[in-house]
């Protein structure tokens, strides 16, 4: 059977709808070959979620300013009608890795990274002890976690200094009535507002030059209402690397000024302390969860130096502080999957340039990664256009020799699910349910009286997402 577009289009399967799996949707439909017409494509993307956008919708704070933008620019991909959407789909559960084969020419498995890396110090298993990831689902309404979070700790550590540590920070540090604006859930917004919290510390291992976010990031941290930012002189030594650092990196230089200006502010006389505090401490590594009776108490850390290269090296000294919450954001952790291969030490599906390889290191044909199951859980949203050029590039290179897929026709995939009962969502369902969030939000009334205009309130439970898109 030849591969030309004079018999069928090329049949690609994504697993995943977040950034790394529409960016690569977007770049194969419009990638030289296909629009030059040597070749047509036809992508089903699959979601484990009714909802798309993958940790767009449920992996960055409900405040977070820049979110919106990502969003418009996958909805209008996905709305454009070239691309299928099957929502509530699981790979592994719905369709093994033999039925995408029998349906597509290749898979493209963008699946990310859910779940929370290690952080092996004593006391990490305490109950108190929380990982991020985990807390990041709860405040963004996933549908597979608890509606409850134990909110009772007044002082907390966040470890980390990336920008999922700074969201959890802010999230925990703001009064629950300045969020009601965004699209929190109900049950995130009412348990927030229980929450005895006053002062919430981020803790990272090296200096102030060498922080992992960013300076947007950074500045909304001063825009939370009533919470002053505490920093400490002694965390601010700079070595020859972090001088040479804030010369030739804007955003470093950006940064550093600000939290210079924060520290001459803190300093200032005549100041009205908030009742909420958002501590930033430098030159930290955790070394030990300290507890009573079971429960999170305090938390001991080896103070740092900086060695000359941006590096640091202990000191010996140690450090104590009374908490009651521990929150581990020192990054995320790809998952496994079923019947393709998983290297379990870096949390990546084993590849080359995109193309998945066996234990030998040899491609298996028609089988492609990209994102963060692709390269781990590092680098921004242009990093993950960057994969998909790389990955879709190499597929289109072996298009060619791809074994062809055996049921191509496009409605054959759809006979599948409806024979298992799998209740997908499509495109359309995500509209229905993504207008009647905003519905929600246009009219929304926390308590008789009192009427706020929200972005939306989100659907948590699965079943009723489904109802709602499919209705």
């Amino acid at each position: 059977m030849s591969h030309s577009s004079t018999v069928r289009p090329f049949r690609v399967a994504i697993i995943g709808s977040g950034p790394a799996g529409v960016y690569a949707a977007d770049i194969l439909t419009k990638s030289q070959e296909v629009a030059g017409g040597d070749v047509t494509v036809s992508i089903d993307i699959f979601e484990d979620h009714p909802a798309p956008y993958g940790l767009i919708r449920y992996g960055v704070a409900p405040d977070h300013p820049r979110i919106k933008g990502i969003m418009n620019a996958l909805h209008k991909v996905l709305d454009r009608g070239d691309i299928r959407f099957f929502g509530n789909v699981r790979y592994g559960r719905d369709l093994s890795l033999a039925d995408l084969r029998t349906h597509y020419d290749a898979v493209i498995f963008a699946t990310g990274a859910l779940k929370d890396a290690d952080l092996n110090i004593p006391g990490v298993e305490l109950d108190g002890s929380y990982g991020g990831a985990d807390f990041v689902s709860w405040y963004d309404g996933h549908p597979d976690v608890p509606r409850e979070w134990p909110l009772r700790a007044k002082e907390i550590a966040v470890i980390g200094n990336g920008n999922v540590a700074l969201d959890i920070a802010r999230v925990l540090s703001k009064h629950a009535d300045d969020l009601l604006v965004t699209e929190i859930p109900d049950n995130v917004y009412a348990g927030l507002k229980q929450s005895p919290a006053t002062d919430v510390h981020i803790f990272g291992r090296r200096g102030p030059a060498q922080v992992k976010f960013t300076p947007l990031e950074l500045r909304e941290l001063s825009h939370s209402r009533d919470v002053d930012i505490v920093l400490y002189d002694e965390d601010f030594d700079f070595d020859e690397a972090s001088d040479a650092a804030i010369k030739s990196n804007n955003q470093i230089k950006t940064m550093v000024n600000t939290f210079s200006n924060w520290l001459a502010e803190e300093h200032e006389e005549n100041r009205t302390p908030a009742s909420h505090r958002l501590h930033l401490h430098f030159l930290h590594t955790p070394v030990e969860i300290l507890g009573v009776a079971g429960k999170v108490a305090g938390i001991k850390f080896e103070r740092n130096e900086l060695d000359g290269t941006g590096n640091v090296r202990g000191t010996g000294e140690f450090l104590q502080y009374p908490i009651q919450a521990v929150y581990r954001a020192v990054g995320y952790f790809g998952s496994e999957l079923p019947e393709v291969g998983f290297d379990a030490k870096r949390g990546v599906i084993p590849n080359v340039a995109g193309r998945v390889v066996d234990p030998a290191g040899n491609p298996v044909p028609g089988l492609y990664a990209t994102g963060w199951i692709k390269r781990g859980p590092v680098g921004l949203i242009g990093h993950t256009k960057g994969d998909a050029l790389e990955t879709v590039g190499c597929l289109l290179e072996d298009r060619a020799g791809l074994p062809p897929a055996e049921r191509p026709d496009e409605r054959e995939i759809v006979a599948l699910l409806q024979a298992r009962g799998v209740d997908y969502t499509t495109w359309e369902g995500w509209n229905k349910l993504d207008a009647h969030e905003k519905g929600l939000g246009a009219i929304y009334v926390p308590e008789p009286g009192v009427e706020v205009v929200r972005e939306r309130v989100k659907v948590v439970d699965r079943e009723q997402m489904v109802n709602i898109s499919n209705k």
